[in-house]
């Protein structure tokens, strides 16, 4: 029979309890505030560029004993000889006599003579706009004296820089991220044409109404896709946070800026009803497309398995068999990718690897007092189907670098602008970017376009498609 506990005992031991409990919670946020210290690149999204003094310096392969540059067997990559429609003058080189019995050689060539070398220069003639002046002159009639003055059209006096014009300086601002100052002295000091630093965003508003009809075939064009991409990043309008999302297929991207990084940021992208498959980290708004349509992006695991792995708590164990499990999935994609392997042996490869993730996950879905790698073991299993899609679907990647790589130019625009100041801007901003990529993507010249685009607007007639 228990003995009763003196009211000094149940005072100690609700102490101890008190005490144990508040310890948990205390080591609880160590290990959490040792996490965040410990973000690098290699381990989280951090950029190279933002690593703390104390991260892990990267990795420095061996020198090497070759000599720099390609290597033997390695295709070359030579200047491509323009056609000779874009040469503007031929110079003509004719041997005019025999190098080795002195004999006189023809001016002309006969059919046994070999085709002549060929080597261009390239040189820009002076840069200078072209300025056109329009003048309304007046007359006096002698019957009366009334002046008479002729008026300029509307249609001249309504735009005082020229389509081409405004299409390369907006090329500068939205494709290469210039500010509209440095604008205005490349206007000036290239081109010979001084212009207003208020042109230079008036300019842009042209340019964007001109852009709305292609960003919107864009759009549909991604939404439309069996498979595609996606990803989000910060901006914003006015200081205020908002974000940059894009989704991108082989061919096309679009992008749109919204207030928030929610379902109704994907919805203005993609659309209510998302269909295909989708290619994504493991944000959770993504999750409205259903785990079988969808292919998470394991660059993202590779980093998260080394943030287990650097947190050194007991289940760094499920981080290193992680690390292991990625560097199989991508050797053996890569091994498909240059075509050593066919898609069933690619399969026969990953099955072993899918059934040990598997297993890996579960364990560390059983760690309960690990509370960090509990919840992300329970979503990756959540997300089981949509690591494998890549496996058994054509057109589909592990990784969802592609879109990444898109959204770059954005975030080194941001970067310098700190985003834009108002709606329009935002506007101009998911236009040019979704016509400049694009127009990237499928290899065709951007600044044409953005030309014909200009003209197109003003002349009041359909813009050219962007396919």
């Amino acid at each position: 029979m228990e003995q009763a506990q003196c009211p000094g005992c149940r005072e100690r031991d609700a102490r101890l309890a008190e005490y144990a409990a508040r310890i948990a919670v205390l080591e609880e946020q160590v290990r959490e505030l040792k996490a965040l210290v410990q973000r690098n690149a290699s381990n989280s999204s951090l950029p190279p560029s933002a690593n703390p003094p104390g991260a892990p310096k990267p990795v420095i392969k061996p020198k090497s004993k070759r000599r720099p540059g390609a290597q033997p067997g390695h295709p070359p990559h030579l200047k491509q000889l323009l056609p000779p429609e874009r040469v503007a003058a031929f110079h003509h080189f004719r041997p005019g006599h025999c190098e080795q019995c002195h004999e006189p050689l023809p001016a002309e060539p006969s059919p046994a003579d070999p085709e002549p070398t060929r080597f261009q220069t390239i040189e820009l003639p002076p840069v200078v706009a072209v300025v056109t002046e329009y003048q309304g002159h007046a007359r006096t009639c002698a019957a009366c004296g009334t002046v008479t003055r002729a008026a300029i059209p509307q249609a001249i006096r309504a735009h005082t820089v020229g389509p081409r014009l405004t299409g390369t300086l907006a090329y500068f601002t939205g494709c290469h991220g210039m500010s509209k100052r440095n604008v205005e002295e490349i206007a000036a000091a290239v081109f010979q044409a001084p212009i207003a630093l208020g042109t230079v965003s008036n300019l842009e508003h042209e340019v964007s109404a001109a852009l709305a009809t292609p960003h919107q075939q864009a759009v549909d064009a991604v939404r439309a896709a069996a498979v595609r991409a996606a990803d989000e990043t910060s901006w914003k309008q006015r200081g205020k946070l908002c974000w940059l999302w894009a989704a991108a297929t082989m061919t096309v991207v679009a992008f749109v800026i919204h207030a928030r990084r929610s379902g109704a940021g994907l919805t203005a992208l993609l659309g209510l009803h998302i269909q295909g498959i989708l290619c994504s980290d493991r944000w959770g708004v993504y999750n409205r497309v259903p785990a079988e349509r969808r292919q998470v992006c394991w660059a993202h695991l590779k980093r998260d398995f080394q943030k287990i792995v650097d947190r050194g708590d007991a289940s760094a164990y499920v981080g290193r068999e992680g690390r292991k499990i990625v560097k199989k999935v991508f050797a053996a994609w890569h091994r498909f990718k240059e075509g050593q392997c066919t898609r069933a042996e690619l399969q026969a490869k990953l099955q072993p690897v899918m059934a040990r993730l598997n297993r890996v996950l579960l364990e560390g879905a059983l760690l309960d007092e690990y509370a960090p790698v509990q919840p992300f073991c329970e979503n990756v299993l959540a997300l089981e189907p949509a690591l494998w899609t890549f496996v058994t679907t054509d057109g589909v990647e592990p990784t969802n670098n592609h879109m990444e790589r898109l959204l770059r130019r954005a975030v080194l625009w941001r970067k310098r602008s700190f985003g834009s100041w108002s709606a329009a801007g935002c506007r101009f901003v998911e236009r040019i970017l979704t016509v400049a990529q694009t127009r990237r993507l499928q290899r065709q010249n951007v600044l044409e376009y953005l030309h014909d685009a200009v003209l197109a607007h003003r002349t009041g007639q359909p813009c050219p498609t962007l396919f």
